[in-house]
């Protein structure tokens, strides 16, 4: 089958309801201006109300390529994800942003919008920097949707949109959950820890935090960082000017680039067992899985 030959409906959303916990917002922040926030964001806040997702994605891959065109029960990957991304009631538009032809073409036949990138971009960040500007209309949020997560809950973009808004003084939100024990020393699985009011502390590819044992501790609740996240516009335009940073570089994470900068990230826990494709084996449990929920 021709990988874009399908277009079929959406196959909406779960039948369980996701909840999902956010950490440390408080509906009346009156201080809407730390310093840093204020001085590139300027002396006034207006509310964040203008939403757009897009789906960064690329054709090479070092560990899958064409990854965005695998077929995932008779559709692209990259149009089950849009078609999940459709669903998120904060998101007032979804555009896939890629530097590859065979993309575009694929995701144009399904009814997608598409934006071209260069081929430069280093990491999906910089592709929906590049993206926005080339935007028609203007947005004062950008939610960076995973193009591997086909199974993404519409529930878990609005919750991390939300904390966004939320937040005043947070230039990025992004969201996590439950570690599995077993997956506490695979380095493709990122971990997270955030302080008291939520905001993130620091992210790695190795357990943290790390006990002297040596072990992971079956009883610390660790927690697993999502590959979805959201941006405030202004911030994300100065993003590409910022220099590569020690530990982004040592941990290969865009996102330590945005804290070693000293700038603020909300982070919210959510109820979700993640199913993100990184390789060719991983195709075969997501259908598996789809298949015992019975979703088409």
């Amino acid at each position: 089958m021709s990988s874009c030959l399908s277009s079929s409906s959406s196959s909406g959303s779960w039948n369980s309801t996701k909840a999902w916990i956010v950490h440390g917002i408080v509906a009346g922040v009156a201080v809407a201006a730390a310093i840093g926030a204020r001085a590139y964001l300027g002396p006034t806040r207006k509310f964040r109300s203008r939403v757009v997702g897009i789906i960064p994605a690329r054709y090479a891959s070092s560990r899958f390529q064409g990854k965005p065109l695998v077929q995932i029960l008779g559709k692209p990957m990259i149009q089950r994800t849009w078609e999940r991304a459709k669903l998120a009631s904060t998101l007032d538009h979804v555009v896939v942003a890629t530097d590859d032809d065979k993309i575009r073409e694929c995701c144009r036949s399904f009814g997608a919008d598409v934006i071209m990138t260069s081929e430069s971009c280093q990491n999906g960040t910089e592709r929906c920097s590049e993206a926005i500007e080339k935007l028609e209309k203007k947005y004062d949020i950008v939610v960076n949707i995973q193009g591997d997560e086909p199974l993404i809950e519409p529930e878990i973009i609005d919750g991390i949109v939300k904390a966004l808004q939320a937040a005043p003084d947070a230039v990025f939100s992004t969201a996590v959950t439950s570690l599995k024990l077993e997956d506490a020393m695979d380095p493709n699985r990122v971990k997270c820890v955030v302080n008291n009011s939520g905001y993130a502390i620091y992210f790695s590819r190795g357990l943290i935090p790390f006990n002297k044992s040596g072990k992971a501790n079956p009883q610390f609740p660790y927690l697993l960082h999502l590959g979805i996240q959201s941006y405030d516009t202004k911030f994300l335009k100065i993003y590409p000017e910022l220099q590569p940073t020690p530990l982004q570089l040592e941990e290969d994470l865009e996102q330590l680039k945005v804290l070693e900068n000293g700038y603020k990230m909300k982070v919210i826990k959510v109820d979700h067992e993640a199913h993100g494709v990184d390789t060719p084996e991983d195709v075969e449990k997501i259908e598996s899985l789809m298949r015992e929920r019975n979703l088409s």
